[in-house]
């Protein structure tokens, strides 16, 4: 047998499947998550059938080279038994030969094709969807209708009563799609949110985009609008008109999006095609069924799966057939009843479970006829479990109720415990409620996760219990994510998944709930304040802007004087001021809040903040144009970085000073301080004080490219302009990527790339409409209109550069405020509107005389120059100074790139003046220092000049 052969060959023993050269074990078509070990003893166990597998053989084949106990052979085997369910209703799979070793007995046979399971291409890298159950019971018909229908139609919503299978049916046609969407299914649980405005949020996070205002919705539909996804929503019924609302602009926007929504009641918005789930079937009342034909019924076969799932061996007879169905019916074929009854029959007996539902669920059904559907139901079995539990199980189950969405089980006992429950019986008590269907689990990657199903927390959550109760279990859960705040939130810049940042997202929905409630009536101000300090940076890495902006402002107004100066303060002064810059633009506000907290981190010696703060200093004047400032930042966060003296500091105050230098005029200094602090960034992690940092790091990259270009190294400009924006994308955060995008195009302008340089704006465009980054998008738009002007249309590009400019003047974004003036004075003259040219080439001239923006004027004074010879009446001997005071400016900078273009515009004028020895006098030395770009357009221009003079 060939190794491609074998790999091919599937073997079949029971209901499960086994492609060893894959390594796929499958139970019904649908894998079976396996530890490798396991799965290699399984592979070498079918291997040989029939025949005794010395522990040595396995331990040799399945630890080969590593020496191990033989308790981890019998964990692995106690894994894989768990997983066959070897020895349950008489599997026999393994079978143990005393002081021999380990033999398979299943009879097996072979087949020569792989199973066919549903997996999930790779390329989507926010895939959330939860597992499907392994044996969902009654609803394939559902979800392949569900499926064509979505397929047809794209909007569909499941519509059911609570508890009846809505979820699972939904996960279960995400699954069936995978394909058919390439791996593109996004899994968006609306149960955890309470606030109706955070829906478009919770899609929005899920995908990783940034949010900067209080309605993502425009972001989400930017963002999805060419996508091709499966969006599903789950549980929407308690925020139905957000979610209407956000459907309906999905569905007219973005052609491409299908969107399944699972409800108990129906959207109604135009496109809905209303899939109602209905109740699993039964037999017909007073048909008496043998136990075989009663079990072809889903509710009795899901009721038997499940009572057997909780140990139960039933070998029904027919006349304990007819008690199932009784059951069924009574729960009116609602899975989650059912499921509820099936387990409680281990501990009670079949007979004894029927007789308590029969006094329990008959009178509280007579008085909830007019009641919701859940209520009809699930009100009345929540009833009717809660009875049957323990007073331990009760309240831990009341406390439980305080999570929204998943915790953990470090979370449920830091918050459950307490001085009269201590650890073990929260433990007992959790494993008792999860037999007991009561909480549900969920593995999240290498940990459990619980959770209350919604119904069960809503019901525990009305049952009445004491205020001081209520309120000292509150202050433990806002008091226990706190500190999950403070512990894991150097975890939140690694996460890139959507299974990754699904944990986080639901501690994250906890923090949301504990800030509510600590700032509403009756809550804790003080354990709010600290709260709100600990979550700001993980809303600011998780580009939550509007939510950072609205808990800092609101615990800074709580602050007390005694509390002035703190470090929650400190914190929170920083995360107003920086969520304040990217959401409300360059204000006064952000800056006084920023200014603040500098003070509180030199106040308190604290350096790494001191040096976090300078550097967010550093990007307000930075945005605003402001560039004598910027430098007098950059200098002060090298002396606070010399106080630290960590590589990480370093490579944050040489960005910061590099990039100042830059606009300063200071070309070689610049380079020298941009390579220093990439080679002192690489590699390099993050701070741990606070996320405030947007990545400094990284802009050294795209500054340098700028700076290379200026020193006359185009093609090196090229390739670290194209590589800072790919390392930039990699770091899925918007800002770094949008910073990166703006300053390529710039490059590229320079160089003279029109194409690339537009397919850059194109993308910054995208982007910034897809995180709602106002500047960024103005920026774009102004990029179009001198790429307009370069490509001869100036009158279209001095309409579009004026509209970006005045939008960017709108927020104090004056970054690029002399770049775009230059473009739009050769686009006024283009037109011939050379009074307004010549105006706005000398207010910019002044401005950068102003701000300190000197790595500019060399351009500025060329520019001028070429206005005044280009007017109707040339102004030649003017012309001739500007230019020559670009030229000496250049030199005396090291600009080797503005002094090239000065060059051949003295150049050309004294040629034309019949000077042209002087002229070739002048440019071939300046020409002769390129070494590199010789195909590019200033270049080649340069060169054309000086083949004409000769």
């Amino acid at each position: 047998m060939t190794p491609q052969t074998q790999t091919r060959d599937v073997l079949s023993f029971g209901p499960f499947g086994l492609v060893a050269g894959e390594r796929l074990l499958t139970r019904g078509g649908v894998p079976v998550e396996l530890g490798a070990r396991a799965l290699d003893v399984l592979i070498a166990l079918v291997s040989r059938p029939n025949e005794v597998v010395s522990k040595k053989d396995l331990l040799d084949r399945v630890w080969p080279d590593v020496t191990v106990e033989e308790s981890s052979l019998r964990f692995a085997l106690a894994g894989l038994r768990k997983a066959l369910g070897d020895g349950q209703d008489g599997a026999r799979y393994i079978a143990t030969l005393a002081g021999r070793g380990y033999c398979f007995v299943a009879p097996i046979s072979r087949s020569g094709g792989p199973p066919t399971v549903e997996t999930a291409p790779v390329s989507f890298p926010h895939a959330n969807l939860p597992g499907r159950l392994t044996r969902m019971v009654g609803r394939d018909e559902d979800v392949f209708k569900i499926s064509s229908q979505l397929k047809a139609s794209r909007l569909v919503t499941i519509v059911g009563a609570g508890g009846i299978g809505k979820t699972t049916a939904a996960i279960a046609t995400g699954h069936h799609l995978l394909e058919p969407f390439a791996g593109a299914v996004l899994f968006v649980d609306l149960a955890m949110l309470s606030d109706p405005s955070l829906v478009a949020t919770a899609a929005a996070s899920m995908l990783g985009l940034s949010v900067q205002s209080s309605d993502a919705t425009p972001s989400l539909i930017a963002h999805l609008r060419d996508e091709r996804i499966l969006l599903i929503l789950d549980t929407c019924e308690h925020l139905i008109d957000a979610v209407a609302m956000l459907v309906a602009g999905l569905f007219e926007a973005a052609p491409r999006v299908h969107i399944l929504a699972t409800s108990r009641e129906a959207l109604q918005v135009d496109g809905e095609h209303v899939y109602r789930l209905e109740p699993l079937a039964c037999p017909p009342d007073g048909e008496v069924l043998t136990a075989a034909a009663a079990q072809t019924f889903p509710a009795p076969r899901l009721f038997m799966e499940r009572a057997a799932a909780s140990g139960v061996h039933l070998e029904l007879s027919d006349a304990e057939a007819a008690i199932v169905v009784a059951i069924c019916r009574k729960l009116d074929g609602v899975a989650l009843a059912i499921e509820l009854a099936a387990r409680r029959v281990e501990a009670y007996g079949l007979a004894q479970t029927a007789a308590l539902l029969d006094q329990r669920l008959t009178l509280l059904w007579v008085g909830a006829r007019t009641a919701p559907p859940r209520q009809k139901t699930l009100q009345a079995t929540l009833d009717w479990s809660y009875g049957l539990l323990s007073d331990l199980e009760r309240l831990v189950l009341r406390r439980l109720a305080v999570f929204v969405g998943h915790f953990t089980l470090d979370a449920a006992l830091a918050i459950a415990t307490s001085e009269t429950v201590d650890h073990a019986a929260v433990f007992g008590a959790i494993d008792s409620l999860v037999a007991k269907s009561m909480v549900a689990t969920r593995p999240i990657g290498a940990m459990m996760r619980y959770r209350l199903l919604d119904t069960t927390r809503a019901y525990a959550l009305d049952i009445a219990v004491e205020d001081a109760a209520r309120t000292e279990l509150a202050v433990r859960h806002a008091n226990y994510f706190r500190r999950w705040l403070e512990q894991n939130g150097t975890d939140w810049s690694t996460l890139s998944t959507g299974t990754e940042r699904t944990p986080h997202f639901a501690g994250l929905n906890n923090v949301r709930a504990a800030l509510e409630w600590c700032f509403g009536d009756g809550g804790n101000v003080d354990g709010g304040i600290a709260l709100a300090a600990a979550a700001a940076p993980v809303f600011l890495m998780m580009s939550l802007l509007p939510e950072c902006h609205r808990w800092s402002e609101q615990a800074l107004l709580a602050l007390d004087e005694g509390a002035r100066g703190g470090v929650d303060e400190m914190h929170l002064q920083a995360a107003l001021g920086v969520s304040s810059m990217f959401t409300r633009g360059n204000s006064e506000a952000a800056r006084t809040a920023l200014n603040r907290s500098l003070v509180i981190a030199q106040e308190r010696g604290d350096a790494p903040t001191q040096l976090q703060l300078l550097s967010l200093l550093h990007m307000f004047h930075h945005r605003i144009g402001d560039f004598k400032a910027t430098l007098h930042y950059a200098r002060q966060s090298v002396a606070v970085s010399d106080t630290i003296a960590v590589p990480g500091a370093a490579a944050l105050a040489h960005s910061l000073l590099g990039s100042s230098l830059h606009h300063s005029g200071d070309i070689a200094g610049a380079r020298a301080a941009l390579e220093a602090a990439v080679q002192l960034g690489a590699g390099h992690a993050r701070s741990r004080t606070i996320y405030l940092d947007f990545e400094h790091y990284s802009y050294a990259d795209i500054a340098l490219a700028r700076t290379l270009w200026l020193q006359g190294y185009p093609v090196q400009a090229m390739e670290r302009a194209r590589e800072s924006v790919d390392d930039a994308a990699s770091k899925l955060h918007p800002v770094p990527l949008s910073r990166a995008l703006v300053w390529a195009i710039s490059v590229f302008l320079w160089v003279g790339e029109i194409e690339r340089a537009d397919a850059y704006t194109d993308r910054l465009i995208a982007h910034a409409e897809s995180h709602s980054l106002g500047p960024y998008l103005a920026v774009a738009q102004g990029y179009k209109g001198a790429l307009a002007i370069c490509r001869g249309d100036a009158r279209a590009g001095v309409a579009r550069l004026q509209n970006a400019m005045a939008a960017l003047h709108a927020t104090r974004y004056e970054l690029l405020t002399t770049t775009f003036n230059i473009w739009l004075a050769q686009g006024l003259a283009a037109t011939g509107q050379f009074a307004d040219a010549l105006g706005g080439i000398d207010a910019a001239i002044a401005l950068v005389e102003e701000n300190g923006d000197l790595s500019q004027m060399p351009e500025v004074l060329r520019a001028k120059g070429g206005l005044l010879l280009a007017m109707p009446q040339p102004r030649t001997d003017d012309a001739e100074t500007c230019l020559a005071q670009s030229l000496e400016l250049s030199r005396r900078q090291g600009a080797r790139a503005w002094e090239l273009r000065t060059a051949c515009d003295l150049a050309k004028l004294m040629g034309d003046r019949g000077e042209r020895d002087h002229a070739r006098e002048l440019l071939q030395p300046v020409l002769a220092q390129f070494t590199e770009g010789f195909d590019t357009v200033d270049l080649k221009a340069a060169e054309g000049l000086l083949a004409d003079l000769n």
